[in-house]
């Protein structure tokens, strides 16, 4: 059984900031099961948007653990803006968090896929 969206992003958010890194919410979605989002954001100005992965990455028992595949990533802010709108008006209930740490922290806090 999976925990509320609500739950695992105030888990998320905790662990990165006990790890020494900084988490916002951006966008709070549903408490129950809004879909997640995570924008990575470095010092040097670029993002990584991640969002749920595929269907295809989880095995046959179905989803045991949330996991997130890379959807953009780059400088461009219009673009990340354009893609957060897109995504807004395909489901309003999204939740959006934050992150700036190092990619060891986000790699041990976030299943990522790249399938």
């Amino acid at each position: 059984m999976r925990v509320t969206s609500d739950f695992w992003v105030s888990a998320l958010v905790r662990r990165i900031f006990n790890a020494g890194g900084f988490a916002a919410i951006g966008r709070r979605g549903a408490k129950e099961a809004g879909a997640i989002f995570i924008l990575v954001r470095s010092r040097d100005g670029r993002f990584r948007l991640l969002g749920p992965a595929a269907q295809s990455s989880y095995d046959e028992a179905g989803p045991q653990e949330r996991r997130f595949g890379l959807l953009l990533e780059g400088e461009d802010e219009a673009l990340l803006d354009a893609r957060l709108a897109k995504e807004g008006r395909f489901d309003p209930d999204f939740w959006l968090v934050e992150i700036e740490a190092d990619d060891g922290l986000i790699a041990e806090v976030v299943p990522i896929t790249t399938l």
